[in-house]
Protein backbone atom coordinates (compact mmCIF):
# COMPACT_ATOMS: atom_id res chain seq x y z
CA UNK A 1 0.00 0.00 0.00
CA UNK A 2 2.80 2.22 0.83
CA UNK A 3 4.49 1.78 -2.24
CA UNK A 4 1.48 2.38 -4.45
CA UNK A 5 0.68 5.64 -2.42
CA UNK A 6 4.52 6.78 -3.14
CA UNK A 7 4.06 5.99 -6.97
CA UNK A 8 0.56 7.57 -6.90
CA UNK A 9 2.51 10.86 -5.01
CA UNK A 10 5.18 10.86 -7.75
CA UNK A 11 3.32 10.61 -10.57
CA UNK A 12 1.32 13.60 -9.04
CA UNK A 13 4.17 16.03 -8.80
CA UNK A 14 5.46 14.70 -12.16
CA UNK A 15 2.39 14.81 -14.42
CA UNK A 16 0.32 17.70 -12.39
CA UNK A 17 2.52 20.80 -13.10
CA UNK A 18 2.76 19.73 -16.54
CA UNK A 19 -1.37 19.17 -16.95
CA UNK A 20 -1.94 22.62 -15.49
CA UNK A 21 0.12 24.74 -17.46
CA UNK A 22 -1.17 23.05 -20.62
CA UNK A 23 -4.69 23.81 -19.06
CA UNK A 24 -5.05 27.03 -18.31
CA UNK A 25 -2.96 28.17 -21.68
CA UNK A 26 -5.64 26.26 -23.69
CA UNK A 27 -8.80 27.57 -21.38
CA UNK A 28 -7.68 31.40 -22.68
CA UNK A 29 -7.01 30.78 -25.68
CA UNK A 30 -10.63 31.02 -26.93
CA UNK A 31 -11.63 33.13 -28.33
CA UNK A 32 -9.19 33.88 -30.39
CA UNK A 33 -10.53 37.55 -31.34
CA UNK A 34 -10.89 38.96 -28.03
CA UNK A 35 -8.12 41.85 -28.50
CA UNK A 36 -7.44 44.02 -31.26
CA UNK A 37 -4.04 42.79 -32.36
CA UNK A 38 -2.22 39.36 -32.45
CA UNK A 39 0.37 38.48 -29.79
CA UNK A 40 3.27 38.79 -32.79
CA UNK A 41 1.32 42.28 -33.51
CA UNK A 42 1.38 42.76 -29.69
CA UNK A 43 4.87 41.85 -29.16
CA UNK A 44 6.09 44.02 -32.06
CA UNK A 45 4.47 46.77 -30.47
CA UNK A 46 6.00 46.39 -27.04
CA UNK A 47 9.55 45.68 -27.97
CA UNK A 48 9.16 48.87 -30.21
CA UNK A 49 7.76 50.56 -27.37
CA UNK A 50 10.55 49.41 -25.03
CA UNK A 51 13.06 51.10 -27.42
CA UNK A 52 13.96 47.54 -28.32
CA UNK A 53 13.27 47.86 -32.37
CA UNK A 54 16.54 45.69 -33.41
CA UNK A 55 15.02 42.18 -31.45
CA UNK A 56 13.28 40.39 -34.30
CA UNK A 57 10.05 38.44 -33.81
CA UNK A 58 8.97 35.20 -35.22
CA UNK A 59 6.48 32.58 -35.40
CA UNK A 60 8.01 28.88 -34.44
CA UNK A 61 7.67 25.53 -33.66
CA UNK A 62 9.72 25.20 -30.62
CA UNK A 63 7.68 26.85 -28.53
CA UNK A 64 7.06 30.22 -26.94
CA UNK A 65 10.74 31.40 -25.91
CA UNK A 66 13.21 34.65 -26.53
CA UNK A 67 16.34 33.48 -27.78
CA UNK A 68 18.96 35.74 -26.57
CA UNK A 69 21.53 35.03 -28.92
CA UNK A 70 19.69 35.84 -31.90
CA UNK A 71 17.93 38.39 -29.88
CA UNK A 72 14.34 37.22 -31.24
CA UNK A 73 11.29 36.89 -29.54
CA UNK A 74 9.70 33.83 -31.03
CA UNK A 75 5.91 32.59 -30.68
CA UNK A 76 4.20 29.35 -31.15
CA UNK A 77 2.08 29.50 -34.10
CA UNK A 78 -1.06 29.84 -31.72
CA UNK A 79 0.20 32.66 -29.99
CA UNK A 80 1.94 34.13 -33.06
CA UNK A 81 -1.50 34.16 -35.08
CA UNK A 82 -4.43 34.45 -32.59
CA UNK A 83 -5.40 37.80 -30.79
CA UNK A 84 -6.57 35.66 -27.32
CA UNK A 85 -5.86 36.36 -23.79
CA UNK A 86 -3.48 33.64 -24.01
CA UNK A 87 -1.54 34.82 -27.44
CA UNK A 88 -1.09 38.39 -25.87
CA UNK A 89 -0.24 37.42 -22.62
CA UNK A 90 2.72 34.86 -23.38
CA UNK A 91 4.01 37.65 -25.84
CA UNK A 92 4.09 40.18 -22.89
CA UNK A 93 6.19 37.41 -20.67
CA UNK A 94 8.40 36.60 -23.82
CA UNK A 95 9.01 40.20 -24.00
CA UNK A 96 9.84 40.56 -20.92
CA UNK A 97 12.83 38.29 -21.39
CA UNK A 98 13.84 40.08 -24.67
CA UNK A 99 13.76 43.50 -21.56
CA UNK A 100 15.78 41.70 -18.84
CA UNK A 101 18.47 40.68 -21.76
CA UNK A 102 18.20 44.40 -22.14
CA UNK A 103 18.50 45.55 -19.61
CA UNK A 104 21.25 43.23 -18.03
CA UNK A 105 19.19 41.47 -15.85
CA UNK A 106 22.13 38.56 -14.33
CA UNK A 107 19.94 35.67 -13.91
CA UNK A 108 18.91 35.95 -17.50
CA UNK A 109 22.75 36.31 -18.60
CA UNK A 110 23.55 33.04 -16.45
CA UNK A 111 20.28 30.82 -17.29
CA UNK A 112 21.83 31.35 -20.98
CA UNK A 113 25.22 29.91 -20.12
CA UNK A 114 24.11 27.46 -18.46
CA UNK A 115 21.78 25.82 -21.29
CA UNK A 116 24.74 26.39 -23.37
CA UNK A 117 26.98 24.43 -21.22
CA UNK A 118 24.18 21.82 -20.18
CA UNK A 119 22.86 20.99 -23.92
CA UNK A 120 26.84 19.91 -24.79
CA UNK A 121 26.96 18.29 -21.28
CA UNK A 122 23.59 16.14 -21.93
CA UNK A 123 25.13 15.09 -25.47
CA UNK A 124 28.39 14.10 -23.92
CA UNK A 125 26.32 11.82 -21.39
CA UNK A 126 24.41 10.41 -23.88
CA UNK A 127 27.34 9.43 -25.93
CA UNK A 128 29.00 7.99 -22.63
CA UNK A 129 25.98 6.20 -21.66
CA UNK A 130 26.06 4.38 -24.85
CA UNK A 131 29.56 3.60 -24.94
CA UNK A 132 29.93 2.08 -21.49
CA UNK A 133 29.07 -1.47 -23.03
CA UNK A 134 32.09 -0.96 -24.87
CA UNK A 135 34.20 0.00 -22.27
CA UNK A 136 33.04 -3.09 -20.37
CA UNK A 137 33.56 -5.09 -23.41
CA UNK A 138 36.84 -3.92 -24.48
CA UNK A 139 38.81 -2.85 -21.18
CA UNK A 140 37.08 -5.60 -19.44
CA UNK A 141 37.35 -2.72 -16.50
CA UNK A 142 33.96 -2.60 -14.43
CA UNK A 143 35.34 0.69 -13.05
CA UNK A 144 35.42 2.41 -16.50
CA UNK A 145 31.76 1.25 -17.51
CA UNK A 146 30.79 2.43 -13.67
CA UNK A 147 32.79 5.88 -14.41
CA UNK A 148 30.58 6.05 -17.72
CA UNK A 149 27.56 5.09 -16.54
CA UNK A 150 27.91 8.11 -13.20
CA UNK A 151 29.19 10.78 -15.35
CA UNK A 152 25.97 10.07 -18.26
CA UNK A 153 23.58 10.24 -15.52
CA UNK A 154 24.47 13.22 -14.00
CA UNK A 155 24.51 14.75 -17.46
CA UNK A 156 20.96 13.84 -17.62
CA UNK A 157 20.69 15.45 -14.22
CA UNK A 158 21.96 18.47 -15.16
CA UNK A 159 19.61 19.45 -17.23
CA UNK A 160 17.16 19.06 -14.04
CA UNK A 161 18.63 21.27 -12.37
CA UNK A 162 18.69 24.56 -15.03
CA UNK A 163 15.08 24.36 -15.11
CA UNK A 164 14.51 24.61 -11.37
CA UNK A 165 17.33 27.48 -10.39
CA UNK A 166 15.87 29.64 -13.38
CA UNK A 167 12.60 29.57 -12.15
CA UNK A 168 13.21 32.86 -10.78
CA UNK A 169 14.40 34.74 -13.96
CA UNK A 170 10.71 33.54 -15.26
CA UNK A 171 9.05 35.25 -12.26
CA UNK A 172 10.45 38.19 -12.95
CA UNK A 173 9.93 38.15 -16.54
CA UNK A 174 5.76 37.53 -15.80
CA UNK A 175 5.78 39.49 -12.94
CA UNK A 176 8.14 42.76 -12.77
CA UNK A 177 8.11 43.03 -16.20
CA UNK A 178 4.92 41.45 -18.57
CA UNK A 179 1.87 41.97 -15.65
CA UNK A 180 3.18 45.82 -15.08
CA UNK A 181 3.23 46.16 -19.03
CA UNK A 182 0.17 44.84 -19.82
CA UNK A 183 -2.15 46.62 -17.02
CA UNK A 184 -0.67 49.97 -16.37
CA UNK A 185 -0.51 50.35 -20.37
CA UNK A 186 -4.19 49.51 -20.63
CA UNK A 187 -3.48 46.52 -22.83
CA UNK A 188 -5.92 44.12 -20.35
CA UNK A 189 -9.29 44.01 -20.57
CA UNK A 190 -10.27 44.83 -16.46
CA UNK A 191 -12.05 41.44 -16.50
CA UNK A 192 -8.80 39.62 -17.58
CA UNK A 193 -6.34 40.24 -15.16
CA UNK A 194 -7.17 37.65 -12.94
CA UNK A 195 -6.77 35.24 -15.73
CA UNK A 196 -3.79 36.83 -17.09
CA UNK A 197 -2.23 36.47 -13.50
CA UNK A 198 -2.66 32.63 -13.91
CA UNK A 199 -1.59 32.26 -17.34
CA UNK A 200 1.82 34.07 -16.35
CA UNK A 201 2.08 31.87 -13.67
CA UNK A 202 2.04 28.67 -16.04
CA UNK A 203 4.30 30.40 -17.95
CA UNK A 204 6.72 30.87 -15.76
CA UNK A 205 6.22 27.41 -14.40
CA UNK A 206 6.29 25.44 -17.78
CA UNK A 207 10.64 25.31 -16.99
CA UNK A 208 9.25 23.47 -13.88
CA UNK A 209 7.18 21.11 -15.45
CA UNK A 210 9.62 20.52 -18.07
CA UNK A 211 11.97 19.10 -15.11
CA UNK A 212 9.64 16.87 -14.01
CA UNK A 213 9.09 15.50 -17.23
CA UNK A 214 13.45 15.41 -16.76
CA UNK A 215 12.62 13.43 -13.91
CA UNK A 216 10.97 10.78 -15.73
CA UNK A 217 13.53 10.31 -18.34
CA UNK A 218 16.43 10.17 -15.41
CA UNK A 219 14.13 7.44 -14.02
CA UNK A 220 14.12 5.82 -17.48
CA UNK A 221 17.06 5.63 -18.04
CA UNK A 222 17.99 4.52 -14.02
CA UNK A 223 15.50 1.61 -14.85
CA UNK A 224 16.92 0.12 -18.26
CA UNK A 225 20.58 0.98 -16.35
CA UNK A 226 20.18 -1.14 -13.31
CA UNK A 227 22.07 -4.33 -13.56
Amino acid sequence: MHILLGIILLLGVVVLPGWWVQRVMKRYSQPTDRYPGTGGQLARHLLDRSGLESVGVEQTEQGDHYDPESRVVRLSPGNYGSASLTAVTVAAHEVGHAIQHADGYQPLIARTRMVKSVQKFQKLGMLLIALMPVALIALKIPSAGLTLLLVGLAALASGILVHLVTLPTELDASFRRALPILTQGGYLKQEDRGAARKILTAAAFTYVAASMMGLVNFWWWLRILRP
